[in-house]
């Protein structure tokens, strides 16, 4: 198959939809296809809402031959009115949602009016690939109809190595203060700033923290965190953003990786610390709870409760064999993890399936075809 992949700047950006996206990318073209990326420039929101009127854009997309056009969800201002002129063209057009923007938490004005561009893009697409059970269930809840598609969560095998598990139980019981890892870019939706709030709750000597993430997102954020920082005498460092080659070896220094997150489609990095024993704590907005299983291999919090995080903290410090048990637990967890190959196969399948059965593109509504791709996610 040929299939176009629309996202914004380069795939080797560190996030965790770039990931996704870029492994997706190369496993397609393990298997035989051609994919052809199409790069947007990321500029502010209002200037990539012009991206509908680009007449080059449009011209591109109709004159080349694909027979599936990917596009990143968060491509959806650059394409929300630009998708229905390309109706006339007979090629089906499928999302890759890692999360919606609407479901992040801001104004409530704000958000309503990203949920509106956002439910207008997603009328024009023919199908779906989610990262998370819950991304898809908050999509199909701003649709209100079930669109084609399937579940196919982020692998865990992009960081080489494992660990044994006597390894995590030797690790965990440990003298000293328990060893915390973020790995997340520092803007406020990653809930750096609801961590240093927890950390400051427990005595100085107890936890230790390693930030792990690019400051350059939001850099007023990234300045405050600083400050605060600086103020913490020693007791988190900050390493800025690694190429994934390295993040393993710091993991693999921790005891629990944290990132209070006010919201996650899924969270890869939870899963990327669980291949290294490491319990994962996350909160209940989101996709985290794919993964995350409350008191058995991590713990699930109320987002933006920097109480609940400390009284998880200090238990784990005090208790270092419930630490090994859920370092144990969330290893088993990763082992049974899908691979990339194998949710990359699956959404190959997918594609191939879909591109066969397409034929012309009609209005979004209940559709029987659905039934077929939600029946293969149960």
């Amino acid at each position: 198959m040929k299939i176009g992949l629309l996202i914004y700047g380069s795939l080797e950006q560190h996030s965790g939809g770039y990931l996704y996206d870029r492994m997706l990318v190369e496993a397609l073209r393990r298997h035989g296809n051609q994919v052809e990326v199409i790069s947007l420039p990321a500029r502010n929101y209002a200037g990539n809402l012009l991206d509908n009127l680009d007449p080059r854009l449009r011209r591109r997309l109709q004159t080349e031959r694909y027979d599936v056009l990917l596009q990143d969800e968060l491509c959806h201002r650059s394409l929300f009115v630009l998708n229905r002129r390309l109706q006339p063209v007979s090629v089906p057009i499928v999302a890759i949602v890692h999360h919606l923007r609407g479901s992040e938490p801001r104004a409530r004005f704000l958000n309503g009016f990203y949920r509106r561009i956002e439910w207008s893009y997603l009328r024009t697409v023919a199908g779906a690939i989610y990262n998370s059970q819950v991304t898809r269930a908050t999509v199909e809840g701003l649709l209100g109809v079930r669109l084609p598609g399937i579940v196919a969560h982020p692998g865990r095998d992009h960081l080489n190595g494992r660990i044994e598990r006597g390894m995590i139980r030797e690790r965990a019981t440990q003298a000293g203060p328990l060893r915390l890892a973020f790995v997340g870019n520092l803007i406020p939706r990653k809930g750096l700033h609801v961590l240093l709030d927890a950390l400051e709750q427990l005595p100085p000597d107890s936890v230790r923290l390693t930030v792990i993430g690019s400051p350059d997102f939001q850099p007023s954020y990234a300045r405050t965190i600083r400050g605060r920082i600086e103020r913490m005498n020693g007791r988190v460092r900050v390493l800025g953003s690694l190429p994934h080659s390295t993040i393993r070896e710091h993991l693999m220094d921790a005891h629990v990786l944290v990132m209070p997150s006010a919201y996650e489609g899924f969270g890869i990095a939870y899963l990327e610390g669980m291949g290294c024993g490491l319990p994962a704590i996350a909160t209940t907005a989101g996709g985290a709870s794919d993964l995350v299983r409350d008191d058995e291999n991590g713990f699930l919090i109320p987002p933006n409760d920097p109480r609940a995080l400390s009284e998880r903290l200090a238990r784990l410090a005090a208790d270092r064999s419930l630490l090994a048990r859920m370092g144990e637990r969330a290893l088993l967890s990763f082992e049974s993890h899908p691979t990339w190959e194998q949710s990359s196969a699956r959404i190959a399948e997918f594609l191939k399936d879909f591109a066969e059965r397409w034929t012309d593109p009609v209005p979004l509504s209940p559709n029987p075809t659905a039934k077929h791709y939600e029946e293969e996610d149960r």
